[in-house]
């Protein structure tokens, strides 16, 4: 696709986008939009991008280039600048925000599509136009020119080297910080750690939850989803927007990872002595572990209290819960209720979002190593709280979708010096809850990989009060 030649005002909308009546300039300007929202305000792509396909009536494969577009650039930042920084005169910090932006996104259409180098060139170029001006679109066009020069390949064994460090090398080709790099290979191990960063950069499946007693699995297939792998509640949609199945759009079924769905059914199924009638969720929002864990409560006979400390996010739960489920607005490490009240205790603790790279590719280069250490009381002081809220010989999940080793067995080990519990091994609570499935660790706790099992890093320690 050649630049456009009409460059006029009057194609121009106020406050958006200039309209050139070609869609492929709304697709490109749609990711770049959504890329600068990332960057600027600190936007989540798979927030906005939705709400601006819909805003600018991008369907179909439109919709799915906007959507390449955007999470290929932002997965593939590191390794775009690293190949930028070759071919550009200038410094890229010296590079104004828009037009790198502009430059990363030509760099990912011309090295990681089937889009012809040329008309990525020439997009990006148009693109720059739009944004930045004549002048910088000619920089942009040497720039994006130079990258074309060469396959992906090619450049990975220019900023790439194989004789690099490992940790440099693998930082660059799969674009992650090496902080992050480090922090996985620590806990994944070296021989797995490569897999473990390609998938990261993979688009991941589109998991539906049927919630028990309020849709069924036969209702999410009759609609175009396929089976899952491990939970009994969970199928795949191969394609197509959520939204469009009734029990999605009716809060009967959701939107959720198939290990987030394990972790709770894990909590479910734990052996515990006595009572059962008595849950809690302490940081119960957006509301994806609360819906399922409301709905398991309820077909026995049990009742959930969700709480989140954050009144926007305990709104967003009450949507998910069933009738019988209490909601409230509450700090999970001030517990609002007497020592012991609970049977069965979820705490899904805030943490680096590391184990989520694959829907949230921006996390990667919004974090950094103080980040861990930032988050480390407040992991503490939660697991504390669950542990008071459970009685003896209830059951607590610590769950994070992390797998930074400062932020799960460190934090369970360190708060279990001071409280009477006991680890359950829970790779075998989740085996007996899903056929076949294994990976998880040798136990006690257990951990879901992208690369084993197609789902978020997800941690998972079940602890029982034993005082």
């Amino acid at each position: 696709m050649p630049p456009a030649r009409n460059h006029h005002d009057r194609n121009r909308r106020p406050g958006g986008p200039r309209r050139t009546g070609r869609p492929q300039d709304l697709v490109r300007r749609t990711a770049f939009d959504v890329i600068r929202a990332v960057e600027t305000r600190d936007a989540y792509a798979n927030l906005l991008l939705p709400a601006r396909l819909r805003d600018r009536g991008l369907t179909g494969r439109d919709a799915a280039l906007a959507t390449e577009l955007t999470y290929g650039t932002l997965r593939g930042r590191g390794l775009y600048d690293a190949v930028l920084a070759l071919c550009s005169d200038r410094e890229l910090r010296r590079i104004d925000g828009p037009l790198l932006d502009v430059l990363r996104l030509g760099a990912h259409q011309v090295l990681a599509t089937r889009i012809p180098p040329h008309a990525a060139v020439g997009t990006a170029v148009e693109l720059a136009h739009s944004v930045s001006g004549p002048g910088q679109a000619k920089f942009a066009n040497a720039v994006l020119r130079k990258v074309a020069g060469r396959s992906l390949d090619a450049w990975l064994g220019i900023v790439a080297p194989a004789d690099a460090d490992p940790v440099t090398r693998l930082s660059v080709a799969h674009s992650h910080p090496k902080w992050i790099v480090s922090a996985l290979r620590d806990a994944v191990g070296p021989d797995e750690i490569a897999d473990l960063l390609a998938a990261d950069n993979e688009r991941p499946r589109v998991t539906l939850v049927a919630r028990p007693g309020r849709a069924t699995l036969e209702e999410l297939y009759a609609a175009g989803a396929d089976p899952a792998p491990y939970s009994p509640y969970a199928a795949v949609l191969p394609e197509g927007d959520p939204a469009a199945i009734a029990a999605v759009r009716e809060g009967r079924a959701a939107v959720q990872d198939e290990a987030s769905q394990m972790v709770a059914l894990a909590l479910a199924a734990a052996p515990l002595d006595g009572r059962d009638a008595r849950w809690a969720d302490l940081c119960a929002g957006p509301g994806g572990k609360a819906g399922l864990l409301s709905a398991l409560a309820t077909e026995r006979g049990a009742r959930l209290l969700a709480s989140d400390v954050q009144p926007h996010r305990a709104g967003l739960v009450l949507r998910t819960v069933d009738d019988r489920a209490g909601v409230i607005t509450a700090d999970g490490t001030v517990p609002a209720w007497r020592p012991g009240s609970f049977d069965r205790v979820m705490v899904d603790a805030p943490c680096t979002g590391l184990g989520a790279l694959r829907r949230r590719p921006e996390a990667r280069w919004r974090r950094g190593p103080e980040s861990v250490a930032e988050l480390g009381p407040l992991q503490r002081r939660l697991l504390a709280s669950a542990l008071e809220s459970v009685r003896p010989g209830g059951v607590v999940a610590y769950v994070t979708c992390s797998p930074h080793m400062a932020e799960t067995r460190v934090v369970v080990d360190d708060v279990l010096r001071d409280r009477k519990a006991e680890p359950l091994d829970a790779p075998s609570v989740l085996g007996s809850a899903a056929h076949g499935l294994t990976g998880l660790g040798d136990g006690p706790y257990a951990q879901f990989w992208p690369h084993r099992h197609g789902t978020d890093a997800m941690f998972l320690a079940l602890l029982r009060r034993t005082d």
